[in-house]
């Protein structure tokens, strides 16, 4: 493509200078002009004036929305970071905006102290940042976001509308190494995506650790009598819910039923181990299609636990 667009950039400008830098060089660096509100007062009416004809005159406008709301117009009482938003709005500029992510503000706070946090009018910056968020946006932690954002935005919005540009005769820039530089800022989030899932999965496994080991202090607590004529030790013995959870597994998988033909062994399992097993989720109670007798079977979360038992005493040993 010949035509370089020119890219009016609109912030507020102490707060974000780093990030209007970060903007005008991807701008730069895909073969465009940038502009912005810095060669102006913005509130002069006449330098006003001025920047609505820049903004006419630019083939895109693009937003970088921090934590401040910026100075107000005395007249619209509105910030003329909104004003310039809204003008192009209005005009159908084609547009796009990165919005600063909570925790990258807290940071930037922290780094730098409160003036780079809006505290007169927040509630304005609010229903602004609601109104932007409504149209093309993004959110940016951090300056390689706003390049990432701009470089994938400005090529669809050309593709997308017929803008005019600058034509620089048959000098087309060499985009190489940008696209290259996109493919591996492209590259490095999937790493870091792919790492972010691997901790949640981690953290969600040692979740489940801790609980195994609560759950097995529970049922090692719980005692069980079981009765002679299940016992068959001519004498009534006790155990814990816990043994008898794995020592009954087998049946649990298959399922446990009350009809009346079940051994001993099966009924006091229905009876009278089941239902405290319920209890804490290792089992359900459910109804037998076609049959008049219920069943008591295994849950996902007894399956996981008896896996887990089995793991830890095949690694004991």
């Amino acid at each position: 493509m010949n035509k370089k667009l020119q890219v009016f950039i609109s912030s507020t400008f102490i707060d974000l200078k780093d990030e209007r830098q970060a903007a005008v060089s991807a701008i730069l660096k895909a073969g465009h002009i940038p502009a912005g509100m810095e060669l102006f007062k913005a509130a002069d009416k006449s330098q006003w004036e001025i920047i609505k004809r820049w903004i006419d005159e630019s083939d895109v406008y693009m937003l970088i929305l921090g934590g401040r709301y910026g100075s107000i117009d005395p007249q619209k009482g509105v910030s003329y970071t909104e004003l310039e938003y809204d003008y192009a709005v209005e005009t159908g500029k084609p547009l796009f905006a990165v919005v600063i992510e909570e925790s990258a503000l807290e940071e930037k706070v922290k780094t730098n102290g409160l003036e780079f946090l809006e505290r007169e009018r927040p509630s304005e910056l609010k229903l602004f940042k609601e109104k932007v968020l409504k149209n093309m946006s993004s959110f940016f932690n951090d300056l390689k976001d706003i390049r990432l954002t701009v470089m994938e935005s400005l090529p669809e919005i050309a593709q997308m509308n017929d803008l005019s540009g600058w034509v620089s005769g048959d000098d087309i820039p060499d985009v190489n190494g940008l696209i290259n530089e996109v493919n591996e800022l492209r590259d490095k989030i999937k790493d870091l995506e792919k790492e972010n899932n691997q901790l949640k999965i981690n953290k969600s496994r040692e979740s489940n650790t801790n609980d195994y080991q609560e759950l097995i202090k529970v049922l090692e607590f719980i005692k069980v009598k079981i009765p002679e004529k299940v016992s068959k030790q001519n004498a009534e013995i006790e155990m814990t819910l816990l043994q008898l959870f794995k020592n009954s597994s087998n049946y649990l998988i298959t399922g446990i039923t009350n009809a009346f033909d079940v051994s001993d062994g099966e009924s006091f399992l229905y009876h009278d181990v089941c239902p405290k097993l319920q209890i804490h989720g290792l089992v359900e109670n459910e109804k037998v299609t076609g049959a008049k007798y219920r069943r008591f079977a295994i849950t996902k979360k007894g399956v996981e636990f008896l896996a887990y038992l089995e793991k830890k005493k095949v690694l004991k040993e």
